[in-house]
């Protein structure tokens, strides 16, 4: 509730958006290499509404050229906010994302990735995280993980949950809904490859 923030933030959004993503919206085109892993999908809207967004982390490997890979970022964030408004409904234009890390293996850690799209969500999203649920993180990640938080706000860490036990994975089931989450989450639903997924541009 800061106006003098708020309109430097606007400000500065405004001026990263037209350089970042000059034509609105960014292409399929110019992130097909990251595309192609179908490492992120659509899952529905939660219980509480809001469109729910899957990352299967064990089939991303650090991009070559860190740039495309925040295009991706971008192209995530964006679909992710447009599927809260599509049709009638609109008031939901923030999200929730899942972040699965089963069978992780070494050659997925991506430390500069992970800080980039956080730096990208603080930034230029702010507000539009209604949480983030990481599933099945593995013991070798977690010294990775300190070293990603020291860069992450106080306030987005605080809508960060690692799930470690049966009581939390239930609670990410409750809060999230079976009928959203995959099988192999404990849920019924079915994932569509977030490229699939036809939405309205978001208007910037």
């Amino acid at each position: 509730m800061d106006p003098n923030k708020a309109a430097k933030m606007f400000v500065a959004w405004q001026k990263w958006r037209a350089s970042f993503v000059p034509l609105g919206f960014v292409p399929d085109s110019e992130i097909l290499e990251q595309l192609k892993d179908e490492k992120v999908f659509f899952l529905g809207a939660s219980k509480s509404g809001y469109p729910v967004v899957l990352l299967n982390a064990n089939k991303h490997v650090p991009a070559k050229d860190l740039q495309i890979f925040k295009k991706l970022v971008v192209y995530m964030f964006d679909k992710g906010i447009a599927s809260g408004i599509r049709g009638k409904e609109i008031g939901n234009e923030k999200f929730i994302m899942v972040m699965d890390m089963q069978k992780l293996g070494y050659k997925n850690v991506d430390a500069n990735g992970f800080i980039s799209a956080f730096q990208i969500l603080q930034t230029y999203y702010p507000q539009r995280l209604v949480k983030l649920y990481i599933l099945n993180m593995p013991w070798f990640f977690k010294s990775v993980w300190k070293m990603i938080s020291y860069a992450i706000e106080k306030d987005t860490v605080n809508k960060i949950m690692i799930v470690s036990s049966e009581k939390e994975r239930q609670q990410v089931i409750t809060e999230v809904g079976v009928e959203v989450l995959p099988k192999e989450l404990g849920g019924i639903g079915k994932p569509v490859p977030l490229q699939d997924v036809e939405l309205p541009r978001l208007e910037c």
